[in-house]
Protein backbone atom coordinates (compact mmCIF):
# COMPACT_ATOMS: atom_id res chain seq x y z
CA UNK A 1 0.00 0.00 0.00
CA UNK A 2 1.34 3.42 -0.88
CA UNK A 3 1.44 6.15 1.70
CA UNK A 4 -0.05 9.62 1.24
CA UNK A 5 2.10 12.15 -0.61
CA UNK A 6 1.82 14.49 2.35
CA UNK A 7 1.13 12.21 5.30
CA UNK A 8 0.87 13.46 8.84
CA UNK A 9 3.52 12.40 11.35
CA UNK A 10 1.04 9.76 12.42
CA UNK A 11 1.06 8.24 8.96
CA UNK A 12 4.84 8.59 8.66
CA UNK A 13 5.23 6.81 11.96
CA UNK A 14 3.03 3.75 11.55
CA UNK A 15 -0.50 2.65 10.77
CA UNK A 16 -1.66 0.42 13.56
CA UNK A 17 -3.76 -2.69 13.76
CA UNK A 18 -5.13 -3.55 17.14
CA UNK A 19 -8.42 -5.40 16.97
CA UNK A 20 -7.94 -8.34 14.67
CA UNK A 21 -7.65 -11.97 15.64
CA UNK A 22 -4.71 -14.19 14.80
CA UNK A 23 -7.18 -16.98 14.10
CA UNK A 24 -7.63 -15.73 10.56
CA UNK A 25 -4.35 -17.36 9.68
CA UNK A 26 -6.02 -20.74 9.63
CA UNK A 27 -2.99 -22.17 11.43
CA UNK A 28 -3.03 -24.23 14.58
CA UNK A 29 -1.70 -23.04 17.90
CA UNK A 30 1.04 -24.81 19.80
CA UNK A 31 0.02 -27.37 22.41
CA UNK A 32 -0.62 -25.93 25.86
CA UNK A 33 1.01 -28.74 27.83
CA UNK A 34 4.78 -28.17 27.84
CA UNK A 35 5.83 -31.82 27.83
CA UNK A 36 3.46 -32.69 25.00
CA UNK A 37 4.67 -29.63 23.12
CA UNK A 38 8.32 -30.66 23.44
CA UNK A 39 7.54 -34.17 22.25
CA UNK A 40 5.73 -32.74 19.23
CA UNK A 41 8.52 -30.25 18.66
CA UNK A 42 11.19 -32.93 18.43
CA UNK A 43 9.08 -35.28 16.32
CA UNK A 44 7.76 -32.67 13.84
CA UNK A 45 9.95 -29.62 14.29
CA UNK A 46 9.20 -27.82 11.03
CA UNK A 47 5.45 -27.93 11.57
CA UNK A 48 5.58 -26.88 15.23
CA UNK A 49 7.96 -24.02 14.41
CA UNK A 50 5.27 -22.52 12.16
CA UNK A 51 2.45 -22.86 14.68
CA UNK A 52 1.16 -19.85 16.60
CA UNK A 53 2.17 -19.55 20.27
CA UNK A 54 -0.45 -20.38 22.87
CA UNK A 55 -2.86 -17.46 23.28
CA UNK A 56 -5.21 -16.96 26.22
CA UNK A 57 -7.76 -14.81 24.46
CA UNK A 58 -9.10 -11.58 25.93
CA UNK A 59 -10.15 -11.39 29.52
CA UNK A 60 -10.48 -8.68 32.13
CA UNK A 61 -9.74 -8.96 35.81
CA UNK A 62 -13.36 -8.30 36.72
CA UNK A 63 -15.06 -9.10 33.40
CA UNK A 64 -16.28 -5.50 33.26
CA UNK A 65 -14.40 -4.38 30.16
CA UNK A 66 -16.01 -3.86 26.78
CA UNK A 67 -13.79 -5.61 24.28
CA UNK A 68 -13.52 -4.46 20.70
CA UNK A 69 -15.33 -6.93 18.42
CA UNK A 70 -12.96 -9.17 16.50
CA UNK A 71 -13.30 -8.82 12.75
CA UNK A 72 -10.68 -10.03 10.32
CA UNK A 73 -10.74 -11.18 6.73
CA UNK A 74 -7.68 -9.54 5.23
CA UNK A 75 -5.58 -12.61 4.50
CA UNK A 76 -1.84 -13.19 4.50
CA UNK A 77 -1.12 -10.10 2.42
CA UNK A 78 -1.67 -8.19 5.65
CA UNK A 79 1.83 -9.14 6.85
CA UNK A 80 3.42 -7.61 3.78
CA UNK A 81 1.36 -4.43 4.15
CA UNK A 82 2.11 -4.21 7.84
CA UNK A 83 5.85 -4.60 7.37
CA UNK A 84 5.92 -1.99 4.61
CA UNK A 85 4.16 0.47 6.91
CA UNK A 86 6.23 -0.38 9.95
CA UNK A 87 9.39 0.31 7.97
CA UNK A 88 8.37 3.98 8.08
CA UNK A 89 8.72 4.23 11.86
CA UNK A 90 10.99 7.21 12.33
CA UNK A 91 11.70 8.49 15.78
CA UNK A 92 14.48 10.32 17.54
CA UNK A 93 17.23 8.03 18.79
CA UNK A 94 17.63 8.53 22.53
CA UNK A 95 21.41 8.13 22.41
CA UNK A 96 22.53 9.89 19.24
CA UNK A 97 19.70 12.42 19.08
CA UNK A 98 19.28 11.83 15.35
CA UNK A 99 16.29 10.47 13.50
CA UNK A 100 16.37 6.69 13.06
CA UNK A 101 14.02 4.82 10.75
CA UNK A 102 13.34 1.10 10.67
CA UNK A 103 13.86 0.93 6.93
CA UNK A 104 17.56 1.34 7.66
CA UNK A 105 17.67 -1.32 10.37
CA UNK A 106 17.81 -5.09 10.11
CA UNK A 107 17.25 -7.99 12.45
CA UNK A 108 19.97 -9.97 14.15
CA UNK A 109 20.31 -13.73 14.58
CA UNK A 110 22.72 -13.24 17.46
CA UNK A 111 22.50 -10.49 20.04
CA UNK A 112 23.63 -7.70 17.75
CA UNK A 113 23.99 -3.97 18.15
CA UNK A 114 20.33 -3.31 17.39
CA UNK A 115 19.14 -6.22 19.51
CA UNK A 116 20.59 -5.57 22.94
CA UNK A 117 18.35 -5.48 25.98
CA UNK A 118 20.70 -2.90 27.47
CA UNK A 119 19.64 -0.45 24.76
CA UNK A 120 15.95 -0.89 25.60
CA UNK A 121 15.67 -1.22 29.37
CA UNK A 122 15.86 1.59 31.92
CA UNK A 123 18.86 0.02 33.67
CA UNK A 124 20.99 0.20 30.54
CA UNK A 125 24.37 -1.46 31.01
CA UNK A 126 23.49 -2.13 34.66
CA UNK A 127 20.88 -4.67 33.56
CA UNK A 128 21.12 -8.17 35.06
CA UNK A 129 22.64 -10.53 32.51
CA UNK A 130 22.91 -13.86 34.35
CA UNK A 131 20.19 -16.37 35.23
CA UNK A 132 21.85 -16.95 38.60
CA UNK A 133 21.31 -13.32 39.61
CA UNK A 134 17.73 -13.44 38.35
CA UNK A 135 17.04 -16.56 40.41
CA UNK A 136 18.63 -15.05 43.53
CA UNK A 137 16.30 -12.07 43.25
CA UNK A 138 13.21 -14.25 42.67
CA UNK A 139 12.51 -12.71 39.29
CA UNK A 140 10.76 -15.67 37.69
CA UNK A 141 7.53 -13.68 37.80
CA UNK A 142 6.55 -10.03 38.15
CA UNK A 143 3.63 -7.70 37.56
CA UNK A 144 3.64 -3.93 37.18
CA UNK A 145 2.56 -2.05 40.29
CA UNK A 146 0.55 0.32 38.07
CA UNK A 147 -1.28 -1.26 35.17
CA UNK A 148 -1.29 0.47 31.76
CA UNK A 149 -4.82 1.51 30.79
CA UNK A 150 -6.91 0.14 27.97
CA UNK A 151 -8.27 2.43 25.27
CA UNK A 152 -9.74 2.25 21.80
CA UNK A 153 -7.37 2.18 18.83
CA UNK A 154 -9.49 4.93 17.21
CA UNK A 155 -9.86 3.51 13.73
CA UNK A 156 -9.17 5.80 10.79
CA UNK A 157 -12.22 4.26 9.09
CA UNK A 158 -14.31 5.76 11.89
CA UNK A 159 -12.67 9.16 11.63
CA UNK A 160 -10.13 8.63 14.44
CA UNK A 161 -11.02 11.10 17.21
CA UNK A 162 -13.91 12.59 15.21
CA UNK A 163 -15.83 9.40 16.01
CA UNK A 164 -18.96 10.19 18.03
CA UNK A 165 -18.79 6.92 19.90
CA UNK A 166 -21.73 7.69 22.22
CA UNK A 167 -24.07 8.76 19.42
CA UNK A 168 -26.74 6.08 18.78
CA UNK A 169 -26.76 7.17 15.13
CA UNK A 170 -23.00 6.79 14.68
CA UNK A 171 -21.53 4.86 11.78
CA UNK A 172 -19.31 1.92 12.63
CA UNK A 173 -16.52 1.58 10.16
CA UNK A 174 -17.47 3.18 6.84
CA UNK A 175 -15.27 6.22 6.37
CA UNK A 176 -17.47 7.88 3.73
CA UNK A 177 -20.67 7.38 5.73
CA UNK A 178 -18.99 8.76 8.85
CA UNK A 179 -17.66 11.78 6.98
CA UNK A 180 -21.05 12.55 5.46
CA UNK A 181 -22.78 12.22 8.82
CA UNK A 182 -20.42 14.57 10.68
CA UNK A 183 -20.63 17.07 7.82
CA UNK A 184 -24.43 16.98 7.52
CA UNK A 185 -25.06 17.09 11.28
CA UNK A 186 -22.41 19.45 12.66
CA UNK A 187 -21.49 19.97 16.29
CA UNK A 188 -23.76 23.04 16.57
CA UNK A 189 -26.79 20.78 16.19
CA UNK A 190 -25.84 18.85 19.32
CA UNK A 191 -24.95 22.01 21.25
CA UNK A 192 -28.32 23.59 20.47
CA UNK A 193 -30.06 20.40 21.56
CA UNK A 194 -28.22 20.31 24.87
CA UNK A 195 -26.40 17.13 23.85
CA UNK A 196 -22.83 18.37 23.89
CA UNK A 197 -21.73 15.25 25.79
CA UNK A 198 -22.37 13.10 22.69
CA UNK A 199 -19.84 14.96 20.58
CA UNK A 200 -16.58 13.29 19.61
CA UNK A 201 -13.34 13.84 21.57
CA UNK A 202 -11.96 15.98 18.72
CA UNK A 203 -15.08 18.16 18.62
CA UNK A 204 -14.95 18.66 22.38
CA UNK A 205 -11.30 19.66 22.14
CA UNK A 206 -12.04 22.15 19.36
CA UNK A 207 -14.86 23.64 21.43
CA UNK A 208 -12.62 23.84 24.50
CA UNK A 209 -10.09 26.02 22.68
CA UNK A 210 -12.81 27.98 20.85
CA UNK A 211 -11.78 26.75 17.41
CA UNK A 212 -14.80 27.58 15.25
CA UNK A 213 -13.10 25.93 12.27
CA UNK A 214 -12.92 22.58 14.09
CA UNK A 215 -9.37 22.12 12.88
CA UNK A 216 -8.60 18.95 14.84
CA UNK A 217 -11.93 17.35 13.92
CA UNK A 218 -11.37 17.98 10.22
CA UNK A 219 -7.81 16.71 10.48
CA UNK A 220 -9.10 13.48 11.98
CA UNK A 221 -11.70 13.01 9.26
CA UNK A 222 -9.20 13.64 6.50
CA UNK A 223 -6.75 11.02 7.75
CA UNK A 224 -8.71 8.45 5.77
CA UNK A 225 -9.36 10.52 2.65
CA UNK A 226 -6.29 9.41 0.70
CA UNK A 227 -7.06 5.74 1.25
CA UNK A 228 -10.72 6.10 0.41
CA UNK A 229 -10.07 8.07 -2.78
CA UNK A 230 -7.30 5.64 -3.82
CA UNK A 231 -8.96 2.31 -3.07
CA UNK A 232 -12.61 3.04 -2.35
CA UNK A 233 -12.35 2.12 1.33
CA UNK A 234 -10.35 2.54 4.49
CA UNK A 235 -9.22 -0.72 6.11
CA UNK A 236 -10.72 -1.31 9.55
CA UNK A 237 -7.35 -2.21 11.10
CA UNK A 238 -5.81 1.24 10.58
CA UNK A 239 -5.70 3.28 13.77
CA UNK A 240 -3.49 4.89 16.39
CA UNK A 241 -2.58 2.08 18.77
CA UNK A 242 1.04 3.16 18.25
CA UNK A 243 0.01 6.24 20.23
CA UNK A 244 -2.23 4.48 22.74
CA UNK A 245 0.43 1.91 23.68
CA UNK A 246 2.98 4.40 25.10
CA UNK A 247 0.31 6.77 26.42
CA UNK A 248 -1.17 3.89 28.44
CA UNK A 249 1.82 3.84 30.77
CA UNK A 250 3.54 7.17 30.12
CA UNK A 251 0.43 9.15 31.18
CA UNK A 252 -1.65 8.76 34.33
CA UNK A 253 -5.05 7.13 34.05
CA UNK A 254 -8.01 9.55 33.80
CA UNK A 255 -10.31 8.33 36.57
CA UNK A 256 -13.40 10.56 36.59
CA UNK A 257 -15.64 12.61 34.35
CA UNK A 258 -14.55 16.24 34.45
CA UNK A 259 -16.43 19.26 33.16
CA UNK A 260 -14.30 22.10 31.85
CA UNK A 261 -15.31 25.59 30.76
CA UNK A 262 -14.28 26.49 27.22
CA UNK A 263 -12.85 29.89 26.28
CA UNK A 264 -16.34 30.83 25.04
CA UNK A 265 -18.04 29.78 28.27
CA UNK A 266 -19.40 26.37 27.25
CA UNK A 267 -19.41 23.64 29.90
CA UNK A 268 -17.80 20.64 28.21
CA UNK A 269 -17.88 17.18 29.80
CA UNK A 270 -14.77 15.08 29.19
CA UNK A 271 -15.26 11.42 30.02
CA UNK A 272 -12.23 9.24 30.78
CA UNK A 273 -12.50 7.79 27.27
CA UNK A 274 -12.37 11.30 25.78
CA UNK A 275 -9.23 12.16 27.71
CA UNK A 276 -7.55 8.84 26.93
CA UNK A 277 -8.18 9.38 23.23
CA UNK A 278 -6.47 12.77 23.31
CA UNK A 279 -3.50 11.23 25.10
CA UNK A 280 -3.29 8.46 22.51
CA UNK A 281 -3.41 10.97 19.66
CA UNK A 282 -0.78 13.14 21.30
CA UNK A 283 1.64 10.22 21.61
CA UNK A 284 0.83 9.06 18.09
CA UNK A 285 1.75 12.30 16.39
CA UNK A 286 4.31 14.15 18.51
CA UNK A 287 7.98 13.32 17.97
CA UNK A 288 9.52 11.76 21.07
CA UNK A 289 12.71 9.93 21.87
CA UNK A 290 12.28 6.17 21.59
CA UNK A 291 14.44 3.17 22.45
CA UNK A 292 14.39 0.19 20.07
CA UNK A 293 15.34 -3.46 20.31
CA UNK A 294 14.99 -5.79 17.36
CA UNK A 295 14.54 -5.07 13.69
CA UNK A 296 12.37 -5.76 10.71
CA UNK A 297 12.23 -8.20 7.83
CA UNK A 298 11.83 -7.23 4.18
CA UNK A 299 11.42 -10.77 2.90
CA UNK A 300 7.87 -11.99 2.28
CA UNK A 301 9.02 -15.61 2.43
CA UNK A 302 12.34 -15.80 4.32
CA UNK A 303 14.53 -18.83 3.76
CA UNK A 304 14.20 -21.58 6.38
CA UNK A 305 16.40 -24.43 7.49
CA UNK A 306 15.34 -27.58 5.62
CA UNK A 307 15.56 -29.72 8.77
CA UNK A 308 14.30 -27.55 11.60
CA UNK A 309 12.22 -24.93 9.79
CA UNK A 310 14.18 -22.22 11.60
CA UNK A 311 14.40 -18.92 9.74
CA UNK A 312 17.88 -18.58 8.31
CA UNK A 313 17.66 -15.07 6.92
CA UNK A 314 19.75 -12.93 9.29
CA UNK A 315 17.44 -9.96 8.69
CA UNK A 316 14.33 -11.93 9.64
CA UNK A 317 15.39 -13.70 12.84
CA UNK A 318 14.62 -10.48 14.69
CA UNK A 319 14.82 -10.24 18.49
CA UNK A 320 17.05 -12.94 19.95
CA UNK A 321 15.40 -14.84 22.83
CA UNK A 322 18.36 -13.97 25.04
CA UNK A 323 17.73 -10.27 24.49
CA UNK A 324 13.98 -10.83 24.92
CA UNK A 325 14.44 -12.61 28.26
CA UNK A 326 16.72 -9.92 29.65
CA UNK A 327 14.40 -7.17 28.43
CA UNK A 328 11.32 -8.62 30.12
CA UNK A 329 13.00 -9.43 33.44
CA UNK A 330 14.92 -6.17 33.74
CA UNK A 331 12.15 -3.85 32.58
CA UNK A 332 9.08 -5.43 34.18
CA UNK A 333 10.71 -7.31 37.05
CA UNK A 334 13.24 -4.74 38.21
CA UNK A 335 12.37 -1.32 36.77
CA UNK A 336 8.61 -1.83 37.20
CA UNK A 337 7.91 -0.09 33.90
CA UNK A 338 6.24 -1.33 30.75
CA UNK A 339 7.53 -1.60 27.20
CA UNK A 340 5.76 -2.31 23.94
CA UNK A 341 5.71 -5.60 22.10
CA UNK A 342 5.36 -5.71 18.34
CA UNK A 343 5.12 -9.05 16.52
CA UNK A 344 4.57 -9.12 12.78
CA UNK A 345 3.18 -12.67 12.80
CA UNK A 346 0.05 -11.81 14.73
CA UNK A 347 -2.86 -9.50 13.95
CA UNK A 348 -3.52 -9.14 17.65
CA UNK A 349 -0.04 -8.49 18.98
CA UNK A 350 1.11 -5.22 17.56
CA UNK A 351 1.92 -2.28 19.80
CA UNK A 352 0.71 -3.74 23.07
CA UNK A 353 2.09 -2.58 26.45
CA UNK A 354 3.41 -5.48 28.53
CA UNK A 355 1.86 -5.91 31.98
CA UNK A 356 3.30 -9.05 33.59
CA UNK A 357 5.27 -12.22 33.03
CA UNK A 358 6.01 -15.56 34.64
CA UNK A 359 8.30 -18.32 33.51
CA UNK A 360 9.71 -21.71 34.37
CA UNK A 361 12.81 -23.49 33.17
CA UNK A 362 12.91 -26.83 31.43
CA UNK A 363 15.57 -29.31 30.43
CA UNK A 364 15.37 -29.43 26.63
CA UNK A 365 16.65 -33.01 26.60
CA UNK A 366 14.50 -34.80 29.21
CA UNK A 367 11.78 -32.11 29.72
CA UNK A 368 12.16 -31.85 33.50
CA UNK A 369 11.16 -28.44 34.86
CA UNK A 370 12.17 -26.03 37.61
CA UNK A 371 10.26 -22.96 38.71
CA UNK A 372 13.10 -20.85 40.04
CA UNK A 373 16.49 -22.59 39.79
CA UNK A 374 17.96 -22.93 36.33
CA UNK A 375 20.88 -25.05 37.54
CA UNK A 376 18.51 -27.97 38.23
CA UNK A 377 17.59 -28.35 34.56
CA UNK A 378 20.36 -26.67 32.55
CA UNK A 379 22.25 -29.06 30.31
CA UNK A 380 25.84 -28.98 29.10
CA UNK A 381 25.96 -28.24 25.40
CA UNK A 382 27.84 -31.50 24.79
CA UNK A 383 25.02 -33.50 26.39
CA UNK A 384 22.23 -31.92 24.36
CA UNK A 385 21.71 -34.70 21.82
CA UNK A 386 18.26 -33.53 20.64
CA UNK A 387 19.43 -30.04 19.74
CA UNK A 388 17.65 -28.97 16.56
CA UNK A 389 19.71 -25.80 16.31
CA UNK A 390 23.19 -27.15 16.96
CA UNK A 391 24.76 -25.52 13.92
CA UNK A 392 23.47 -22.09 14.97
CA UNK A 393 24.86 -22.13 18.51
CA UNK A 394 27.43 -19.61 19.69
CA UNK A 395 30.86 -21.21 20.08
CA UNK A 396 31.00 -19.65 23.55
CA UNK A 397 27.96 -21.64 24.72
CA UNK A 398 28.62 -23.94 27.67
CA UNK A 399 25.07 -24.69 28.80
CA UNK A 400 21.52 -24.63 27.42
CA UNK A 401 18.33 -24.19 29.42
CA UNK A 402 14.77 -24.03 28.13
CA UNK A 403 12.26 -21.35 29.14
CA UNK A 404 8.48 -21.28 28.95
CA UNK A 405 7.32 -17.69 29.54
CA UNK A 406 3.77 -16.47 29.75
CA UNK A 407 3.42 -12.74 29.07
CA UNK A 408 0.35 -10.64 29.77
CA UNK A 409 -0.21 -7.45 27.82
CA UNK A 410 -2.95 -4.84 27.72
CA UNK A 411 -5.46 -4.97 24.89
CA UNK A 412 -7.91 -2.44 23.53
CA UNK A 413 -11.45 -1.69 24.69
CA UNK A 414 -14.27 0.30 23.17
CA UNK A 415 -14.77 3.89 24.37
CA UNK A 416 -17.67 4.47 26.73
CA UNK A 417 -19.56 7.23 28.50
CA UNK A 418 -18.86 5.62 31.85
CA UNK A 419 -18.16 8.52 34.18
CA UNK A 420 -15.28 6.79 35.96
CA UNK A 421 -12.45 4.42 35.13
CA UNK A 422 -10.19 2.03 37.03
CA UNK A 423 -8.05 -0.97 36.22
CA UNK A 424 -10.92 -3.43 36.57
CA UNK A 425 -12.16 -2.16 33.20
CA UNK A 426 -8.93 -2.95 31.38
CA UNK A 427 -8.52 -5.91 29.09
CA UNK A 428 -5.59 -8.21 29.66
CA UNK A 429 -4.59 -11.07 27.40
CA UNK A 430 -1.74 -13.54 27.49
CA UNK A 431 0.64 -15.39 25.18
CA UNK A 432 3.12 -18.17 25.96
CA UNK A 433 6.54 -18.28 24.32
CA UNK A 434 8.96 -21.21 24.39
CA UNK A 435 12.67 -20.83 23.72
CA UNK A 436 16.05 -21.79 25.07
CA UNK A 437 18.92 -19.68 26.35
CA UNK A 438 22.60 -20.09 25.63
CA UNK A 439 24.84 -19.52 28.66
CA UNK A 440 28.58 -19.04 28.84
CA UNK A 441 30.82 -20.41 31.58
CA UNK A 442 29.63 -17.75 34.03
CA UNK A 443 25.94 -18.32 33.40
CA UNK A 444 25.67 -15.11 31.39
CA UNK A 445 22.94 -15.10 28.74
CA UNK A 446 24.70 -14.83 25.38
CA UNK A 447 21.96 -15.97 22.98
CA UNK A 448 19.29 -18.56 22.41
CA UNK A 449 16.84 -20.11 19.99
CA UNK A 450 13.08 -19.66 19.59
CA UNK A 451 10.90 -22.78 19.46
CA UNK A 452 8.54 -20.93 17.16
CA UNK A 453 9.15 -18.69 14.16
CA UNK A 454 6.28 -16.55 15.41
CA UNK A 455 7.71 -14.55 18.27
CA UNK A 456 8.28 -10.94 19.40
CA UNK A 457 10.40 -9.25 16.79
CA UNK A 458 10.42 -5.61 17.76
CA UNK A 459 10.38 -4.00 21.23
CA UNK A 460 10.27 -0.31 21.99
CA UNK A 461 9.56 2.26 24.67
CA UNK A 462 10.01 5.96 25.32
CA UNK A 463 12.66 6.63 27.99
CA UNK A 464 11.42 7.05 31.54
CA UNK A 465 9.75 10.40 32.34
CA UNK A 466 9.44 11.38 28.67
CA UNK A 467 6.61 13.83 27.95
CA UNK A 468 4.87 14.14 24.60
CA UNK A 469 4.90 17.86 23.88
CA UNK A 470 4.18 19.92 20.79
CA UNK A 471 6.42 22.80 19.79
CA UNK A 472 3.81 25.19 21.21
CA UNK A 473 3.87 23.32 24.53
CA UNK A 474 7.61 23.81 24.71
CA UNK A 475 7.27 27.53 24.03
CA UNK A 476 4.64 27.87 26.75
CA UNK A 477 6.74 25.93 29.26
CA UNK A 478 9.75 28.10 28.46
CA UNK A 479 7.72 31.27 28.93
CA UNK A 480 6.33 30.04 32.26
CA UNK A 481 9.87 29.25 33.35
CA UNK A 482 10.77 32.84 32.58
CA UNK A 483 8.08 34.17 34.86
CA UNK A 484 4.97 34.26 32.64
CA UNK A 485 2.59 32.92 35.28
CA UNK A 486 -0.35 34.21 33.26
CA UNK A 487 0.29 31.29 30.89
CA UNK A 488 -0.38 28.64 33.54
CA UNK A 489 -3.64 26.65 33.54
CA UNK A 490 -4.31 26.30 37.24
CA UNK A 491 -6.94 23.90 38.54
CA UNK A 492 -9.46 26.70 39.06
CA UNK A 493 -8.37 28.85 36.12
CA UNK A 494 -9.84 29.30 32.68
CA UNK A 495 -7.78 28.07 29.77
CA UNK A 496 -5.27 30.84 28.94
CA UNK A 497 -6.40 32.74 25.87
CA UNK A 498 -2.98 32.54 24.23
CA UNK A 499 -3.13 28.73 24.42
CA UNK A 500 -6.50 28.70 22.69
CA UNK A 501 -5.41 31.20 20.03
CA UNK A 502 -2.37 29.17 19.01
CA UNK A 503 -3.61 25.61 19.60
CA UNK A 504 -5.17 25.25 16.09
CA UNK A 505 -1.67 25.46 14.62
CA UNK A 506 -0.85 22.18 16.34
CA UNK A 507 -4.27 20.79 15.45
CA UNK A 508 -3.36 21.11 11.77
CA UNK A 509 -0.71 18.48 12.43
CA UNK A 510 -3.13 16.27 14.35
CA UNK A 511 -1.60 17.29 17.69
CA UNK A 512 -3.61 18.32 20.74
CA UNK A 513 -1.58 20.40 23.17
CA UNK A 514 0.19 18.16 25.66
CA UNK A 515 -0.37 20.69 28.43
CA UNK A 516 -4.12 20.58 27.83
CA UNK A 517 -4.18 16.78 27.85
CA UNK A 518 -2.08 16.66 31.02
CA UNK A 519 -4.35 19.30 32.56
CA UNK A 520 -7.46 17.26 31.78
CA UNK A 521 -5.89 14.16 33.31
CA UNK A 522 -4.93 16.08 36.45
CA UNK A 523 -8.44 17.50 36.81
CA UNK A 524 -9.96 14.08 36.19
CA UNK A 525 -7.85 12.45 38.88
CA UNK A 526 -8.51 15.28 41.31
CA UNK A 527 -12.21 14.41 41.14
CA UNK A 528 -11.38 11.05 42.76
CA UNK A 529 -9.69 12.59 45.78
Amino acid sequence: MNTPKNPSWQMKLILATCALSSSVWGQTHQTIDLKVFLEEFHSDTKNVMDQIPVKDGHHSLSEKATVIPVKASIGNSFVEQKDAQRSQICKLDSISGVEVCLDSLSGRAGIGGNDRAEVLVDLGERAIKTLGAMDQRNLSSAKLSVKPWSDDYWAIAKGVLSYRYADPNKNNGDWKAHTDYVTEIPADTFIESGMISILSPAEKYDLLIGDANFTLTNKMINEGRYYYESTGKVESWMGICHGWAPAAYMMDRPTQLVTVKSVTGLEIPFYPSDIKSLGSLLWANVKTYTKFSGGRCNSKDPKKDSDSGRIQDQECFDTNPGSWHKSVVNQIGISDRSFIIDATYDYEVWNQPVYSYSYKYFNPENYETSQDDYTKVAIDISDFKKDKFKKYRSPKTKQIVGVEMRVEYIAETEPTHRSFDNDSYDYVTGVTYRYDLELDGRGTIIGGEWYSNKHPDFLWTPPKNTRALTDLDKQIISAIGNGRRDLEWGENDDLPAIWATNAPKASKEGEPLGLIVEGLIKRSRAQSN
